[in-house]
Protein backbone atom coordinates (compact mmCIF):
# COMPACT_ATOMS: atom_id res chain seq x y z
CA UNK A 1 0.00 0.00 0.00
CA UNK A 2 3.12 2.78 1.08
CA UNK A 3 4.70 1.67 -2.12
CA UNK A 4 1.39 2.71 -4.33
CA UNK A 5 0.71 5.69 -2.36
CA UNK A 6 4.25 6.25 -3.46
CA UNK A 7 4.08 6.04 -7.26
CA UNK A 8 0.57 8.13 -7.66
CA UNK A 9 2.69 11.12 -5.52
CA UNK A 10 5.33 10.69 -8.14
CA UNK A 11 3.15 10.59 -11.12
CA UNK A 12 2.28 14.41 -11.83
CA UNK A 13 6.71 15.07 -11.01
CA UNK A 14 6.76 12.09 -13.67
CA UNK A 15 4.72 13.77 -16.28
CA UNK A 16 6.54 17.12 -15.30
CA UNK A 17 10.04 15.78 -16.45
CA UNK A 18 8.97 13.62 -19.33
CA UNK A 19 6.91 16.94 -20.48
CA UNK A 20 10.16 18.88 -20.24
CA UNK A 21 12.38 16.39 -21.82
CA UNK A 22 10.09 16.20 -25.25
CA UNK A 23 10.54 20.12 -24.74
CA UNK A 24 14.09 20.18 -24.84
CA UNK A 25 14.18 17.53 -27.27
CA UNK A 26 11.70 19.40 -29.68
CA UNK A 27 14.28 22.89 -28.60
CA UNK A 28 17.59 20.78 -29.72
CA UNK A 29 15.59 19.56 -33.08
CA UNK A 30 14.62 23.57 -34.12
CA UNK A 31 17.79 24.32 -33.19
CA UNK A 32 19.30 21.39 -35.91
CA UNK A 33 16.85 22.02 -38.17
CA UNK A 34 17.84 26.20 -38.17
CA UNK A 35 21.52 25.02 -38.01
CA UNK A 36 21.14 22.62 -41.38
CA UNK A 37 19.30 25.87 -43.49
CA UNK A 38 22.27 27.74 -42.39
CA UNK A 39 24.83 25.40 -43.75
CA UNK A 40 22.55 25.05 -46.98
CA UNK A 41 22.47 28.22 -47.95
CA UNK A 42 26.29 29.08 -47.24
CA UNK A 43 26.81 26.11 -49.18
CA UNK A 44 24.91 27.42 -51.97
CA UNK A 45 26.95 30.72 -51.61
CA UNK A 46 30.22 29.52 -51.35
CA UNK A 47 29.10 27.68 -55.08
CA UNK A 48 28.62 30.91 -56.41
CA UNK A 49 31.52 32.80 -55.13
CA UNK A 50 33.85 30.52 -55.69
CA UNK A 51 34.84 31.80 -59.28
CA UNK A 52 34.86 35.17 -59.23
CA UNK A 53 35.41 36.03 -54.98
CA UNK A 54 37.48 32.75 -53.89
CA UNK A 55 39.16 34.76 -50.83
CA UNK A 56 35.44 35.31 -49.70
CA UNK A 57 34.30 31.40 -50.67
CA UNK A 58 37.40 30.60 -48.27
CA UNK A 59 36.16 32.30 -45.24
CA UNK A 60 32.81 30.76 -46.10
CA UNK A 61 34.06 27.61 -46.26
CA UNK A 62 35.80 28.00 -43.10
CA UNK A 63 32.82 29.13 -41.22
CA UNK A 64 30.99 26.23 -42.88
CA UNK A 65 33.65 23.92 -40.64
CA UNK A 66 33.18 25.66 -37.83
CA UNK A 67 28.94 25.05 -37.82
CA UNK A 68 30.12 21.51 -38.62
CA UNK A 69 31.99 21.32 -34.73
CA UNK A 70 29.79 23.66 -33.12
CA UNK A 71 26.84 20.92 -33.99
CA UNK A 72 29.45 18.44 -32.43
CA UNK A 73 30.92 20.30 -29.21
CA UNK A 74 28.56 23.08 -29.14
CA UNK A 75 31.82 25.03 -27.21
CA UNK A 76 33.71 24.63 -30.20
CA UNK A 77 33.62 28.09 -31.64
CA UNK A 78 34.21 30.15 -28.30
CA UNK A 79 37.17 27.70 -27.66
CA UNK A 80 38.62 28.68 -30.89
CA UNK A 81 38.75 32.42 -29.98
CA UNK A 82 40.93 31.77 -26.68
CA UNK A 83 43.87 31.95 -28.77
CA UNK A 84 42.89 34.44 -31.11
CA UNK A 85 41.33 36.91 -27.47
CA UNK A 86 45.51 38.36 -26.73
CA UNK A 87 45.94 39.20 -30.98
CA UNK A 88 45.43 43.23 -31.16
CA UNK A 89 46.01 43.07 -34.90
CA UNK A 90 43.51 46.25 -36.36
CA UNK A 91 40.75 45.69 -38.65
CA UNK A 92 37.93 47.72 -39.75
CA UNK A 93 38.27 51.68 -41.08
CA UNK A 94 39.19 54.43 -38.54
CA UNK A 95 35.52 55.08 -37.57
CA UNK A 96 35.17 51.40 -36.57
CA UNK A 97 38.55 50.46 -35.65
CA UNK A 98 38.42 47.04 -34.01
CA UNK A 99 40.67 44.55 -32.98
CA UNK A 100 40.91 40.80 -35.09
CA UNK A 101 40.21 39.68 -30.93
CA UNK A 102 37.09 41.95 -30.76
CA UNK A 103 36.43 39.95 -34.19
CA UNK A 104 36.72 36.64 -33.01
CA UNK A 105 34.77 37.42 -29.36
CA UNK A 106 31.71 38.98 -31.54
CA UNK A 107 31.83 35.76 -33.22
CA UNK A 108 31.84 33.17 -30.20
CA UNK A 109 29.17 35.27 -28.48
CA UNK A 110 26.69 34.69 -30.63
CA UNK A 111 27.65 30.99 -30.79
CA UNK A 112 27.50 30.60 -27.08
CA UNK A 113 24.33 33.13 -26.72
CA UNK A 114 22.57 30.03 -28.67
CA UNK A 115 24.37 26.90 -27.73
CA UNK A 116 25.69 27.20 -24.45
CA UNK A 117 23.63 25.62 -21.55
CA UNK A 118 21.36 26.88 -19.40
CA UNK A 119 19.93 28.65 -17.08
CA UNK A 120 22.47 31.11 -16.05
CA UNK A 121 23.69 30.76 -12.58
CA UNK A 122 22.91 33.27 -10.39
CA UNK A 123 26.32 35.34 -9.88
CA UNK A 124 26.45 34.76 -13.72
CA UNK A 125 22.65 36.50 -13.94
CA UNK A 126 24.26 39.63 -11.18
CA UNK A 127 26.88 40.40 -13.34
CA UNK A 128 25.41 40.29 -16.38
CA UNK A 129 22.66 43.08 -14.68
CA UNK A 130 25.24 44.71 -13.46
CA UNK A 131 26.85 45.22 -17.07
CA UNK A 132 23.48 45.98 -18.19
CA UNK A 133 23.00 48.89 -15.49
CA UNK A 134 26.55 50.01 -16.68
CA UNK A 135 25.19 50.20 -20.31
CA UNK A 136 21.93 51.98 -18.85
CA UNK A 137 24.15 54.86 -17.95
CA UNK A 138 26.51 55.49 -20.72
CA UNK A 139 23.26 55.83 -23.11
CA UNK A 140 23.00 58.93 -21.84
CA UNK A 141 25.96 60.03 -23.23
CA UNK A 142 25.41 58.39 -26.62
CA UNK A 143 22.03 59.94 -27.17
CA UNK A 144 23.50 63.66 -26.05
CA UNK A 145 26.29 63.23 -28.16
CA UNK A 146 25.54 61.56 -31.61
CA UNK A 147 28.62 60.82 -33.65
CA UNK A 148 29.79 56.95 -35.06
CA UNK A 149 32.80 56.36 -32.61
CA UNK A 150 30.24 57.37 -29.73
CA UNK A 151 27.79 54.28 -30.59
CA UNK A 152 29.95 51.87 -31.89
CA UNK A 153 31.66 52.46 -28.52
CA UNK A 154 28.70 51.68 -26.40
CA UNK A 155 28.25 48.05 -28.15
CA UNK A 156 31.93 47.23 -28.09
CA UNK A 157 31.79 48.20 -24.19
CA UNK A 158 28.70 45.97 -24.18
CA UNK A 159 30.52 42.67 -26.32
CA UNK A 160 33.81 43.66 -23.73
CA UNK A 161 32.05 42.79 -20.68
CA UNK A 162 28.39 41.03 -21.16
CA UNK A 163 29.44 39.20 -24.39
CA UNK A 164 32.71 38.09 -22.49
CA UNK A 165 31.06 36.82 -19.88
CA UNK A 166 28.71 34.59 -21.62
CA UNK A 167 31.64 33.49 -24.01
CA UNK A 168 33.39 32.28 -20.57
CA UNK A 169 30.62 30.63 -19.43
CA UNK A 170 30.08 28.45 -22.94
CA UNK A 171 33.24 27.10 -22.28
CA UNK A 172 33.17 26.61 -18.68
CA UNK A 173 29.47 25.16 -18.40
CA UNK A 174 30.37 22.66 -21.22
CA UNK A 175 33.71 21.44 -19.43
CA UNK A 176 36.01 22.73 -21.15
CA UNK A 177 37.72 25.17 -18.86
CA UNK A 178 41.10 23.19 -18.91
CA UNK A 179 41.06 23.38 -22.82
CA UNK A 180 40.31 26.81 -22.84
CA UNK A 181 42.59 28.49 -20.72
CA UNK A 182 44.91 26.37 -21.80
CA UNK A 183 44.62 27.46 -25.35
CA UNK A 184 44.70 30.87 -23.71
CA UNK A 185 48.16 30.22 -22.14
CA UNK A 186 49.96 28.77 -24.77
CA UNK A 187 48.84 32.03 -26.57
CA UNK A 188 50.58 33.93 -24.44
CA UNK A 189 53.56 31.56 -23.78
CA UNK A 190 54.17 32.76 -27.57
CA UNK A 191 54.49 36.38 -26.67
CA UNK A 192 56.06 35.98 -23.60
CA UNK A 193 58.93 34.20 -25.11
CA UNK A 194 59.31 36.92 -28.14
CA UNK A 195 59.54 39.34 -25.11
CA UNK A 196 62.13 37.65 -23.34
CA UNK A 197 64.06 37.64 -26.53
CA UNK A 198 63.70 41.14 -27.79
CA UNK A 199 64.71 42.29 -24.14
CA UNK A 200 67.74 39.99 -24.25
CA UNK A 201 68.52 41.42 -27.37
CA UNK A 202 68.62 44.73 -25.82
CA UNK A 203 70.79 43.85 -23.41
CA UNK A 204 73.36 42.52 -25.36
CA UNK A 205 73.46 45.79 -27.46
CA UNK A 206 73.78 47.70 -24.23
CA UNK A 207 70.23 49.18 -24.43
CA UNK A 208 67.73 48.87 -21.43
CA UNK A 209 64.27 50.67 -22.86
CA UNK A 210 61.07 48.53 -23.01
CA UNK A 211 59.95 46.06 -25.35
CA UNK A 212 57.74 46.78 -28.32
CA UNK A 213 56.92 43.70 -30.60
CA UNK A 214 56.61 44.35 -34.13
CA UNK A 215 56.17 40.65 -34.75
CA UNK A 216 53.99 38.92 -35.52
CA UNK A 217 51.80 41.95 -35.11
CA UNK A 218 52.74 45.46 -33.37
CA UNK A 219 51.88 45.38 -29.69
CA UNK A 220 52.94 47.99 -26.95
CA UNK A 221 54.67 47.36 -23.50
CA UNK A 222 51.36 48.32 -21.88
CA UNK A 223 49.57 45.55 -23.52
CA UNK A 224 52.19 43.06 -23.27
CA UNK A 225 52.35 43.67 -19.64
CA UNK A 226 48.64 43.77 -19.24
CA UNK A 227 47.79 40.79 -20.79
CA UNK A 228 50.88 38.46 -19.56
CA UNK A 229 49.61 39.92 -15.66
CA UNK A 230 46.30 37.95 -15.98
CA UNK A 231 48.10 34.90 -17.91
CA UNK A 232 50.77 34.93 -14.35
CA UNK A 233 47.78 35.11 -12.16
CA UNK A 234 46.42 31.92 -14.13
CA UNK A 235 48.83 30.01 -13.99
CA UNK A 236 50.06 30.81 -10.11
CA UNK A 237 46.66 30.44 -9.06
CA UNK A 238 46.48 26.91 -10.71
CA UNK A 239 42.93 26.16 -9.47
CA UNK A 240 42.56 21.88 -8.34
CA UNK A 241 39.49 22.01 -10.93
CA UNK A 242 42.37 22.86 -13.89
CA UNK A 243 44.53 19.77 -13.30
CA UNK A 244 47.69 21.39 -14.15
CA UNK A 245 50.93 19.99 -13.12
CA UNK A 246 52.66 22.24 -10.68
CA UNK A 247 56.16 22.49 -11.91
CA UNK A 248 54.73 23.30 -15.39
CA UNK A 249 52.32 26.47 -13.78
CA UNK A 250 55.39 27.88 -11.97
CA UNK A 251 57.77 27.34 -14.76
CA UNK A 252 55.23 29.26 -17.06
CA UNK A 253 54.20 31.81 -14.26
CA UNK A 254 58.36 32.96 -13.85
CA UNK A 255 58.53 33.04 -17.47
CA UNK A 256 55.72 35.46 -17.74
CA UNK A 257 56.72 37.50 -14.75
CA UNK A 258 60.71 37.17 -16.53
CA UNK A 259 58.06 38.92 -19.81
CA UNK A 260 56.79 41.29 -17.49
CA UNK A 261 59.80 42.78 -16.44
CA UNK A 262 61.32 42.86 -19.70
CA UNK A 263 58.33 44.94 -21.03
CA UNK A 264 58.49 47.34 -18.18
CA UNK A 265 54.89 47.57 -17.72
CA UNK A 266 54.99 48.90 -14.30
CA UNK A 267 50.93 48.74 -14.07
CA UNK A 268 51.34 45.39 -14.98
CA UNK A 269 53.81 44.85 -12.12
CA UNK A 270 51.64 46.19 -9.51
CA UNK A 271 48.13 44.80 -10.35
CA UNK A 272 50.04 41.11 -10.33
CA UNK A 273 51.53 41.85 -7.18
CA UNK A 274 47.92 42.57 -5.54
CA UNK A 275 46.24 39.57 -7.66
CA UNK A 276 49.43 37.47 -5.98
CA UNK A 277 48.61 38.31 -2.89
CA UNK A 278 45.03 37.70 -2.71
CA UNK A 279 45.42 34.17 -4.41
CA UNK A 280 48.28 33.61 -1.63
CA UNK A 281 46.22 35.39 1.41
CA UNK A 282 42.93 33.01 0.68
CA UNK A 283 43.68 29.42 -0.72
CA UNK A 284 41.01 27.33 -1.83
CA UNK A 285 40.10 24.87 1.19
CA UNK A 286 42.34 22.40 1.90
CA UNK A 287 45.36 23.96 0.25
CA UNK A 288 47.83 25.72 1.84
CA UNK A 289 49.81 28.16 -0.06
CA UNK A 290 53.29 29.19 0.65
CA UNK A 291 53.84 33.01 1.79
CA UNK A 292 57.24 32.78 0.17
CA UNK A 293 56.30 34.63 -2.93
CA UNK A 294 55.90 37.91 -0.74
CA UNK A 295 59.37 37.69 -0.72
CA UNK A 296 58.73 38.82 -4.42
CA UNK A 297 56.31 41.08 -4.39
CA UNK A 298 57.24 43.38 -1.86
CA UNK A 299 60.46 44.07 -3.73
CA UNK A 300 58.74 44.57 -6.84
CA UNK A 301 56.43 47.21 -5.28
CA UNK A 302 59.04 48.79 -3.68
CA UNK A 303 61.14 48.97 -7.36
CA UNK A 304 58.21 50.55 -8.91
CA UNK A 305 57.76 53.19 -6.49
CA UNK A 306 60.99 53.87 -6.77
CA UNK A 307 61.00 54.46 -10.38
CA UNK A 308 58.11 56.81 -10.24
CA UNK A 309 60.08 58.39 -7.25
CA UNK A 310 62.36 59.07 -9.82
CA UNK A 311 60.39 60.54 -12.28
CA UNK A 312 58.72 63.09 -10.56
CA UNK A 313 61.97 64.57 -8.92
CA UNK A 314 62.71 64.59 -12.48
CA UNK A 315 63.44 67.88 -14.28
CA UNK A 316 62.18 66.22 -17.51
CA UNK A 317 58.43 67.46 -17.73
CA UNK A 318 57.44 64.64 -20.62
CA UNK A 319 58.54 61.51 -18.67
CA UNK A 320 55.77 59.01 -18.06
CA UNK A 321 54.49 60.26 -14.54
CA UNK A 322 54.77 63.66 -15.67
CA UNK A 323 52.68 63.12 -18.58
CA UNK A 324 49.87 61.27 -16.55
CA UNK A 325 49.95 64.19 -14.48
CA UNK A 326 49.17 66.57 -16.95
CA UNK A 327 47.09 64.43 -18.41
CA UNK A 328 45.09 64.02 -15.73
CA UNK A 329 43.73 67.84 -15.51
CA UNK A 330 43.18 67.61 -19.22
CA UNK A 331 40.93 64.76 -18.15
CA UNK A 332 39.12 66.74 -15.38
CA UNK A 333 38.75 70.25 -17.96
CA UNK A 334 37.52 67.98 -20.27
CA UNK A 335 34.56 66.86 -17.56
CA UNK A 336 34.21 70.33 -16.72
CA UNK A 337 32.54 70.91 -20.56
CA UNK A 338 30.05 68.29 -19.57
CA UNK A 339 29.91 67.16 -16.18
CA UNK A 340 26.32 65.53 -16.20
CA UNK A 341 26.72 62.96 -19.22
CA UNK A 342 30.15 63.73 -20.98
CA UNK A 343 31.43 64.50 -23.92
CA UNK A 344 30.97 60.88 -25.53
CA UNK A 345 32.60 57.71 -25.72
CA UNK A 346 36.33 57.71 -27.09
CA UNK A 347 36.22 61.28 -27.92
CA UNK A 348 40.16 61.26 -28.42
CA UNK A 349 38.88 59.84 -31.68
CA UNK A 350 36.35 61.56 -33.11
CA UNK A 351 37.81 65.28 -32.40
CA UNK A 352 35.81 65.94 -30.18
CA UNK A 353 38.18 68.40 -28.13
CA UNK A 354 41.27 69.92 -28.74
CA UNK A 355 43.01 66.58 -26.63
CA UNK A 356 43.28 63.37 -28.92
CA UNK A 357 44.71 61.51 -25.63
CA UNK A 358 42.61 58.37 -23.84
CA UNK A 359 43.14 59.33 -20.30
CA UNK A 360 45.17 57.20 -18.56
CA UNK A 361 42.65 56.59 -15.22
CA UNK A 362 39.58 54.18 -15.44
CA UNK A 363 37.44 56.54 -13.31
CA UNK A 364 38.77 59.65 -15.32
CA UNK A 365 37.89 58.09 -18.39
CA UNK A 366 34.61 57.64 -17.96
CA UNK A 367 34.04 60.73 -15.90
CA UNK A 368 34.90 62.57 -19.13
CA UNK A 369 33.27 60.56 -21.47
CA UNK A 370 30.07 59.76 -19.53
CA UNK A 371 29.81 62.24 -16.88
CA UNK A 372 28.81 61.29 -13.14
CA UNK A 373 25.95 59.02 -14.67
CA UNK A 374 28.53 56.87 -16.37
CA UNK A 375 31.12 56.46 -12.93
CA UNK A 376 28.03 55.91 -11.53
CA UNK A 377 27.29 53.00 -13.80
CA UNK A 378 30.63 51.95 -13.53
CA UNK A 379 31.37 51.76 -9.79
CA UNK A 380 28.11 49.97 -9.72
CA UNK A 381 29.58 47.66 -12.22
CA UNK A 382 32.78 47.21 -11.09
CA UNK A 383 31.84 47.47 -7.13
CA UNK A 384 28.95 45.00 -7.65
CA UNK A 385 30.73 42.24 -9.50
CA UNK A 386 34.07 42.54 -6.90
CA UNK A 387 30.88 41.10 -4.18
CA UNK A 388 29.54 38.74 -6.08
CA UNK A 389 32.86 37.29 -6.76
CA UNK A 390 33.92 37.50 -3.32
CA UNK A 391 31.00 35.31 -2.10
CA UNK A 392 31.60 32.55 -4.32
CA UNK A 393 33.32 29.49 -3.63
CA UNK A 394 36.68 29.71 -3.35
CA UNK A 395 37.79 27.42 -5.45
CA UNK A 396 36.40 29.44 -8.48
CA UNK A 397 35.96 32.62 -6.81
CA UNK A 398 38.83 33.83 -5.69
CA UNK A 399 40.56 33.16 -9.28
CA UNK A 400 38.29 35.26 -10.66
CA UNK A 401 38.21 38.19 -7.76
CA UNK A 402 42.08 38.45 -8.18
CA UNK A 403 41.84 38.83 -12.00
CA UNK A 404 39.24 41.36 -11.98
CA UNK A 405 41.19 43.56 -9.47
CA UNK A 406 44.51 43.56 -11.01
CA UNK A 407 42.22 44.52 -14.13
CA UNK A 408 41.22 47.41 -11.64
CA UNK A 409 44.92 48.27 -10.60
CA UNK A 410 46.04 48.07 -13.81
CA UNK A 411 43.79 50.91 -14.47
CA UNK A 412 44.48 53.31 -11.91
CA UNK A 413 47.75 54.23 -13.87
CA UNK A 414 47.07 53.19 -17.38
CA UNK A 415 44.21 53.34 -19.81
CA UNK A 416 41.18 50.96 -19.16
CA UNK A 417 38.07 50.60 -21.77
CA UNK A 418 40.84 49.34 -24.14
CA UNK A 419 40.98 46.41 -26.62
CA UNK A 420 41.70 42.76 -24.95
CA UNK A 421 42.41 44.06 -21.64
CA UNK A 422 39.15 44.25 -20.80
CA UNK A 423 37.30 41.26 -22.39
CA UNK A 424 39.99 38.93 -21.55
CA UNK A 425 39.59 39.08 -17.87
CA UNK A 426 35.64 38.84 -18.33
CA UNK A 427 36.04 35.58 -20.39
CA UNK A 428 38.34 34.39 -17.73
CA UNK A 429 35.65 35.09 -15.10
CA UNK A 430 32.97 33.63 -17.25
CA UNK A 431 34.78 30.42 -17.47
CA UNK A 432 35.37 30.44 -13.39
CA UNK A 433 31.58 30.57 -12.78
CA UNK A 434 30.57 28.33 -15.93
CA UNK A 435 33.19 25.72 -13.99
CA UNK A 436 31.18 26.17 -10.67
CA UNK A 437 28.10 25.84 -12.14
CA UNK A 438 29.26 22.55 -13.49
CA UNK A 439 31.05 21.28 -10.18
CA UNK A 440 27.78 22.27 -8.49
CA UNK A 441 25.41 20.74 -10.89
CA UNK A 442 27.49 17.25 -10.42
CA UNK A 443 27.37 18.14 -6.59
CA UNK A 444 23.87 18.30 -6.43
CA UNK A 445 24.13 21.60 -5.06
CA UNK A 446 22.44 24.99 -5.09
CA UNK A 447 23.72 27.64 -8.17
CA UNK A 448 24.22 30.03 -6.00
CA UNK A 449 27.70 29.25 -5.43
CA UNK A 450 28.41 31.11 -2.32
CA UNK A 451 31.04 30.04 0.01
CA UNK A 452 29.50 29.80 3.52
CA UNK A 453 31.49 30.24 6.29
CA UNK A 454 32.32 27.26 8.45
CA UNK A 455 31.73 24.40 5.81
CA UNK A 456 34.75 23.58 3.95
CA UNK A 457 36.73 25.95 6.13
CA UNK A 458 35.53 24.03 9.04
CA UNK A 459 36.91 20.51 9.07
CA UNK A 460 34.59 19.37 12.17
CA UNK A 461 31.66 20.88 10.45
CA UNK A 462 32.57 20.01 7.08
CA UNK A 463 32.91 16.22 8.46
CA UNK A 464 29.49 16.78 10.02
CA UNK A 465 27.70 18.18 7.10
CA UNK A 466 28.80 14.80 4.61
CA UNK A 467 27.23 12.43 7.29
CA UNK A 468 24.65 14.52 6.92
CA UNK A 469 24.52 14.33 3.05
CA UNK A 470 25.22 10.31 3.27
CA UNK A 471 22.82 9.90 5.88
CA UNK A 472 20.05 11.55 3.64
CA UNK A 473 21.37 9.49 0.22
CA UNK A 474 21.13 6.20 2.47
CA UNK A 475 17.39 4.48 1.18
CA UNK A 476 14.95 4.42 4.35
CA UNK A 477 13.47 1.43 4.34
CA UNK A 478 10.33 1.06 7.02
CA UNK A 479 9.44 -2.77 5.99
CA UNK A 480 12.26 -5.52 6.99
CA UNK A 481 11.16 -7.43 3.98
CA UNK A 482 11.82 -4.99 1.59
CA UNK A 483 15.08 -4.96 2.55
CA UNK A 484 16.91 -6.45 -0.46
CA UNK A 485 19.29 -9.04 -0.27
CA UNK A 486 22.98 -9.17 0.32
CA UNK A 487 25.00 -12.20 1.49
CA UNK A 488 26.77 -12.30 5.07
CA UNK A 489 29.17 -13.47 4.06
CA UNK A 490 29.80 -11.13 1.12
CA UNK A 491 28.89 -7.57 2.68
CA UNK A 492 29.42 -8.20 6.53
CA UNK A 493 29.06 -4.20 6.75
CA UNK A 494 27.45 -3.03 10.28
CA UNK A 495 25.27 -0.35 8.18
CA UNK A 496 22.72 -2.86 6.97
CA UNK A 497 21.07 -3.07 10.71
CA UNK A 498 19.15 -4.89 12.54
CA UNK A 499 16.96 -7.39 10.71
CA UNK A 500 14.00 -8.58 11.57
CA UNK A 501 13.98 -12.48 12.13
CA UNK A 502 12.09 -14.70 9.05
CA UNK A 503 13.66 -11.64 6.63
CA UNK A 504 14.92 -13.01 3.40
CA UNK A 505 18.42 -11.61 4.68
CA UNK A 506 18.28 -14.42 7.40
CA UNK A 507 16.50 -17.67 6.49
CA UNK A 508 18.23 -17.45 3.23
CA UNK A 509 16.92 -15.50 0.66
CA UNK A 510 13.58 -16.11 -1.15
CA UNK A 511 12.67 -19.59 -2.01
Amino acid sequence: MTATVEQDRSGPSRLGSQTLTVGRRAGQVGVRAVVAVVVLVVLAAIGWLVPMYSPFALAGAVLVLLIGLTAHEPAAIPLAAMPAMVVVQRIGGESVNLTFSDFALFIAFWCALFFARRPFSRPMRTLLWLSAIYQAATLFTVVANPYRQNTVEWFHAWLSVGGALVVGWAIGRAGRARTGLTLFLLACVGIAVLTCIDAGQQLADGASGPVYLEWPFLMHKNFIGCVLAFAALLAYARPDWLGWPRVLSLTTFWLFVLAIVGSQARQALVGLSVGVLVVAMRPSPGRHRSKLILLAVVPGLYFVGAAIQDQLESTDLFNSAHQRLTWYQQAIEIWQENPVVGVGLRWWTAGRTEYTFQPPNAELEVMSSAGLVGLIGFLVLMGGALVVLWRLDRRFGTLAFAILLTRLVQSQFDLFWSAIVVSVPFVLIGICLGAQALAAEQAGTADDGLDRPGARTDPDRWAEHEAQVTAAEEPRITDPRERPYRSPLADPSPRLGPVAPGSPATDGGPR
